[in-house]
């Protein structure tokens, strides 16, 4: 009995001086930095397992959806920089949307105000990524498209046919 004592008492002794060590090294800093958005998007996808597992009931699928995008919202934000969410903010609505879209599409009585609710706030959602974008590079985008089309329009289009 002695020596298991000892053999416990041992291996608790090293695996709380490697554990100092890799603290010491960074190592769950580097952590803790990179990898935080997985405790989102983790717990996101092991809603949708479960639900989908005949586990969770349906409206488990809501936060699962919301956890899921912030997830991803936020490890696109960590990989690339912070300054990404001034422009992808509305991904916070975009959350929310698909988690309501995921439960009402799921749902076998079907509430009247989950899905126009999902749509209302995916759609309010896009047009809001759309004004983001406009202050962005795109409206440079937008612009030469806008005088491509009218190029098109004024010098192809109309040589062969008379009115529209």
């Amino acid at each position: 009995m002695k020596m298991r004592n000892e053999q416990a008492i041992g291996i608790f002794i090293v695996a709380a001086g490697i554990i100092i060590l890799l603290g010491k090294l960074g190592v769950f800093g580097f952590i803790g930095r990179h990898f935080w958005p997985l405790l989102l998007l983790l717990p996101g996808i092991a809603l949708h397992a479960l639900y989908y597992a005949r586990v969770t009931p349906t409206w488990s699928l809501v936060p699962a959806g919301i956890l899921t995008v912030y997830g991803i919202l936020f490890g696109i934000t960590n990989t690339w920089g912070g300054g990404l969410m001034s422009s992808l903010w509305p991904a916070f609505l975009l959350g929310i949307a698909a988690g309501l879209l995921e439960y009402g599409l799921a749902e076998r009585y079907k509430p009247e105000f989950v899905l126009p609710a999902a749509w209302g706030i995916g759609a309010l959602s896009i047009v809001l990524f759309g004004f983001t974008l406009l202050h962005t590079g795109i409206i440079y985008v937008l612009a030469i498209l806008l005088i491509l089309g009218g190029v098109w329009l004024l010098l192809g289009r109309g040589r062969g046919r008379k009115g529209w």
